[in-house]
């Protein structure tokens, strides 16, 4: 059997598994039953009320790529997207079709603009990097499009550090979530409690840790999207079965001279993000009290030393008093984002008023 042989035996095997897929689905309910964890329920009494979502026939999977994401955050997931059956489409999406190029020099090629994108995803999923990330967390353009479209989407998804732009954007605040272990706790400054898992569900928000969790990550919203069955058809079909050569994979596992390295690798990074964090909290305090979290009121006069807000307790931020302003960053008034992210008070204002 030559290379093309086995192509048409793969192509034919997917077509077959996914057609036994929907015919299962129209004779059986076993998949409505089949929800995440009810452990990891949504903490909102609006969620409460509901649960995550059931299995879904179909819709679209927005991936959104940028300049110098991380490659592998994001081909891990689209590999198990792929496999869904043809009811899901998934689409690359960017500001324009242009090759956007990852942190290690792989040329990706959106197939779908961010104005061109559907308002009512299956999924709205954001893959991680570095100086990359730290530009969409800034990003109106990006922080408006995952605003509107998580406000229709089922899932919202991120995989490494991909959930800090979530966060950036207001959508995990108060609620659990996980990112790379290094930048795990940067999502405190968002008001996202940080979580030190491979895969965290929080009603219809699922968040991947660092780089390969993807997998993990797709194979979980798998089975949410479908069920069980089928999820595992899809992790066989892709003999996903890891065993690294080292057991250096997480912190508590690795040498501690190599922590230490990484730990020290980084620590521009979160500082940078802390500085996002603390940019984009004192514009939010502002839009909600009408001053700085620091003056006339707020934080103590002495405590000016704190660079980022979030990080003080007596900051209603901080606290999670303000959620109604996290509200409106996903609701109809989604402006505010842009204004937020520009650091732009004024436009900020006039967008609520």
């Amino acid at each position: 059997m030559n290379r093309r042989d086995v192509a048409k035996a793969v192509a034919g095997m997917i077509a077959a598994g996914a057609a036994g897929h929907q015919l299962g689905r129209a004779q059986s309910k076993r998949h409505a039953d089949e929800k995440l964890d009810r452990r990891d329920a949504p903490r909102d009494a609006a969620s409460d009320a509901h649960g995550p979502p059931a299995a879904s026939p179909g819709g679209e999977i927005l991936m959104l790529v940028y300049p110098r994401f991380t490659a592998l955050d994001l081909v891990g997931p689209q590999h198990v997207f792929s496999l869904l059956g043809p009811t899901y489409k998934t689409r690359l999406v960017w500001k324009s079709t242009d090759v956007v190029v990852s942190d290690t020099g792989v040329p990706v090629r959106p197939t779908q603009t961010l104005a061109d994108a559907t308002d009512a995803p299956a999924v709205v999923f954001v893959p991680g990097g570095t100086d990359g990330t730290l530009a969409v967390m800034e990003d109106p353009e990006v922080l408006d499009f995952l605003a509107s479209r998580s406000a229709g989407a089922r899932y919202v998804t991120s995989v490494c550090t991909g959930s800090l732009v979530l966060a950036a954007a207001g959508l995990l605040r108060g609620r659990r979530a996980t990112t790379h272990w290094l930048a795990l706790e940067s999502l405190r400054a968002f008001g996202v409690e940080p979580v030190a898992e491979r895969v965290v569900v929080d009603g219809n928000y699922v968040t991947g840790a660092g780089v390969t969790a993807g997998i993990d990550f797709a194979l979980t919203l798998a089975k949410a999207l479908t069920d069980e069955t089928y999820a595992k058809g899809v992790q066989l079909m892709m003999e996903y079965d890891p065993q690294p050569p080292f057991r250096s994979g997480r912190p508590d596992s690795a040498d501690p001279d190599t922590v230490a390295m990484l730990e020290a690798m980084v620590i521009g990074f979160n500082r940078d993000v802390a500085a996002v964090a603390g940019r984009q909290t004192a514009v939010q305090y502002r839009l909600h009290y009408g001053r700085h979290p620091c003056v006339g009121g707020g934080l103590r006069s002495e405590d000016h030393r704190h660079a980022n807000p979030l990080l003080d307790h007596r900051c209603p931020v901080t606290a999670g008093r303000d959620r109604g302003l996290a509200g409106e960053a996903h609701g109809p008034k989604t402006q505010v984002i842009r204004a937020v992210a520009r650091s732009d008070q004024a436009a900020a204002t006039a967008a609520v008023t």
